[in-house]
């Protein structure tokens, strides 16, 4: 089952939260998530961002703006010389919605352990002839020196040029995906090989998450810092 379910939507209310944030009309559904659909394809295929290197788009609605935060590891290249490019893509993007559309950029300070960026980039190397096995070990033991817990990563395709298609993978780490309270990023990436198209899949483990024992532990790091307080007036 582990392998058969997004750990992302599995996890949906419990530790992820949606990609897209906003609330409409029933009626105004279908035709809001399909405008939502557009506007990442826009920005993902648009000139200005190429080679970005770009996670993920979240997408945050108000009654007369949409705002998109673009992660990605080379903010530079969004945003260009003194935010030229980030005006332009603006521009593209407006086309497609009548809100006023708003980007913020948020950088990612490790692209080696971030999922998404991984899959590209091992997506990126077969594309251009590399070998799949090295392409996945360097991978594997860039995240695990990144200071990930886990990853796994999962090729399948025509590997090599072979005639018969087939999977392999390589796991350093734990990876539990039945675990709710694990933090799991996934990202997936497809490399178009003059053989045929080639799927990766990639798991980070980055650590569970214990709301409540955080929670408890500032409590209490709050009362210890009070009683410090009342001692050192006392004493003065």
């Amino acid at each position: 089952m582990g392998q058969k379910v997004n750990p992302i939507g599995l996890r949906l209310g419990v530790n992820k939260t949606w990609m897209s944030k906003w609330y409409v009309d029933p009626r105004e559904y279908a035709d809001t998530l399909h405008e939502d659909l557009k506007l990442r394809k826009a920005l993902l295929s648009a000139e200005e961002v190429a080679g970005a290197e770009i996670s993920e788009v979240e997408i945050i609605r108000k009654p007369q703006r949409v705002t998109l935060v673009v992660a990605t590891a080379r903010p530079g290249i969004i945003i260009g010389a003194k935010g030229a490019n980030v005006e332009k893509l603006c521009a593209k993007i407006q086309k497609l919605t009548e809100k006023k559309v708003q980007i913020k950029i948020k950088e990612i300070k490790k692209a080696e352990c971030d999922a998404q960026l991984i899959a590209q980039n091992i997506a990126r190397q077969l594309e251009n002839r590399g070998a799949f096995r090295r392409a996945m070990k360097n991978a594997v033991s860039r995240a695990m020196a990144g200071g990930v817990q886990g990853i796994k990563v999962k090729c399948s395709g025509r590997l090599g040029g072979a005639e018969i298609s087939r999977f392999e993978w390589m796991k350093d780490g734990r990876v539990p995906l039945h675990t709710l309270r694990a933090d799991i990023d996934y990202g997936t990436a497809t490399a178009n090989t003059s053989f045929g198209c080639i799927g990766i899949k990639v798991w980070v483990f980055n650590g569970e998450i214990y709301d409540r024992q955080g929670a408890e532990d500032e409590t209490v790091g709050t009362l210890v810092k009070k009683k410090t307080a009342e001692t050192a007036e006392a004493r003065s």
